[in-house]
């Protein structure tokens, strides 16, 4: 690898890095997650009865919330101008899983991965918390981002597995 780490200076110090002259483009980040469960909690999940509510529905929200606050939890990340958030989860039935797909979008200087990332993370965590009292072995695993696009290094998407 030849790229350098960028919230490192020369000495190795940990810095935030200047985005002051990068020029503002359009910007977008999809990150995605799973929680594994058994069959009768994702069974609970999609027929919406469990004792908290809806649990997809405030997952949804929470993972919105996490976007608009990354720069407030991943210390040398931006405070970003979020102009859309989306999040969609997918229920499989075997495994019995529940994916979340967060897609985040800006105009600025800085990209959205981490924000997409920290909402993927946090719509899981929310699942797990909603239901936890009656499955407490769910898994949280494969959180990853997607697909990035805007800025300097233009556009990366995640290669479908062969």
């Amino acid at each position: 690898m030849s790229r350098k780490l960028s919230h490192f200076d020369p000495r190795g110090a940990a810095h935030m890095v200047d985005v002051g002259e990068k020029a503002s483009t359009q910007r977008l980040a999809v990150a995605s997650g799973r929680i594994r469960m058994r069959p009768a909690t994702l069974r609970l999940i999609a027929a919406g009865n469990a004792n908290k509510g809806d649990v997809l529905g405030v997952a949804r929200i929470a993972a919105i919330q996490a976007a608009k606050r990354t720069a407030a939890l991943i210390p040398l990340a931006h405070p970003i101008g979020i102009t859309r958030v989306a999040v969609e989860f997918t229920l499989q039935k075997s495994p019995a899983t529940v994916k979340v797909q967060a897609t985040v979008e800006c105009r600025g200087q800085t990209g959205v991965e981490m924000e997409a990332l920290t909402a993927a993370a946090v719509g899981l965590l929310t699942i797990y918390d909603m239901v936890k009292a009656i499955d407490r072995g769910m898994t949280l695993t494969d959180l990853r981002l997607e697909e990035k696009r805007g800025g300097k290094s233009g556009a990366w998407r995640r290669r479908k597995a062969a």
